[in-house]
Parts: C-alpha cells; structure tokens; sequence
C-alpha cells in the first residue's frame, strides 16, 4: 500500500514512516506557533527603534486578517478538535466525544495514537495534510523558526514614592505591547519607547 499523503510505499500503513513522523513533530510544534499568532495581529516593524518611528501620531497600523482567521475564529484549536473527536470515533465507537480540553491537550492526545492512527486510521493522509497546512499558514506569518523574545533593556519604571527604579529585565515580540513582567509597566507610545531607550544605565545602552 502506498502513502495515503506522499503516495510513497508504506507497507501495510496509511502514511510511510517518514510523513507518520513529521506529523509527530508538527502536532508537537503547534501549540507554540498558536500561542505566537496573537503577537503578529497588529503587524510590527522589525525592530524596537523602527517601531517607534514607523507609524505617525495617532495613527493604527492595519489588523492581520490572516491570524484572525488562524487564531481568532479558533481555526487550528477547532480543526485539531474535529480530528481528535473523529480518530477516536473511529478507534472507540462506543465512547462519548472527548470533553473540551484545548489545543495542547488535543495535539498530545493525537500524538500518542499515531503508531494507530499510522496503520489503522483511514483518513490518516488528510489528518497529515491538513496539520502540514496549518503549520505552513502560522509559519508564514511568524517565520522558521518561531521567534523568540528579545531582550531590549531594563525597565525605567518607579515603582514607590522614593524613586525605586523597577530595573527588571525587558524582552519584546514583534507586535506586542512592551510590558515588564515584574512591575507591569507598559510602554505603549513613541515617547514611552524614547524614554525608555534614552534612560537605559550605560552598560546597557
């Protein structure tokens, strides 16, 4: 029999190992690129001084249509549902659909049924195809690899009334509001990001 995804000969299976084993991989990476959408909603630019000066006054960059269709119409969490709710219908007809457990859950659950969902599943070449395309879609948008968040200083906010500066460190995502975790200072505006460089200590400048 051949793959039911690359068409390459699999054996006695419904996907060849080679594909059984990237969709291990793509179910393990996906909750992280679904947790990075979000970041990309309102597009950015490439870096934290390019921000600041990139959009004028008063002025709102465009929304990204493409993750709202991805994230924010619960695109991936409700497709790795149905395949989820689906290999078990099939595996276990006698059981009631799984209860709501969130893309994480679903994408591990998946992943532990694969050596049956190989071999025995019918629809495996579809389940296969249609992960590959939400990876390829959130890839798109966030890049390969997934970023990761970038230190860009300490944060210059007084935390008392005797000038406590906070000093923690700060890192940023393309597309998401500067915020310190320790204080939750955030730093919104052109003059909040110009004062924050501008009173970095010298080391760090």
């Amino acid at each position: 029999m051949t793959c039911t995804l690359c068409e390459a000969e699999a054996g006695e299976a419904y996907l060849c190992e080679r594909d059984t084993t990237a969709l291990a991989g793509r179910l393990a990476r996906l909750p992280a690129l679904a947790a990075e959408l979000p970041a990309y909603l309102v597009p950015a630019a490439r870096g934290l001084t390019e921000a600041v000066t990139s959009h004028p006054a008063g002025s709102r960059p465009p929304i990204n249509l493409d993750v709202i269709d991805l994230v924010g119409t619960g695109h991936i969490a409700a497709l790795v549902r149905s395949w989820r709710v689906d290999v078990q219908r099939v595996r276990w007809p006698q059981h009631t659909p799984p209860a709501l457990a969130g893309l994480t859950a679903d994408c591990r659950w998946l992943g532990m049924e694969l050596d049956w969902i190989a071999t025995r599943y019918p629809a495996a070449g579809d389940l296969a195809r249609e992960v590959q395309d939400l990876e390829r879609q959130a890839r798109s948008i966030v890049g390969d690899p997934v970023p990761v968040p970038q230190r860009i200083g300490l944060c210059v906010a007084v935390t008392d009334d005797e000038g406590t500066v906070c000093g923690a460190v700060l890192s940023h995502l393309p597309g998401k509001t500067v915020r310190c975790r320790w204080c939750r200072t955030e730093y919104r505006t052109e003059q909040d990001l110009l004062l924050l460089l501008h009173h970095q200590p010298e080391q760090t400048a």
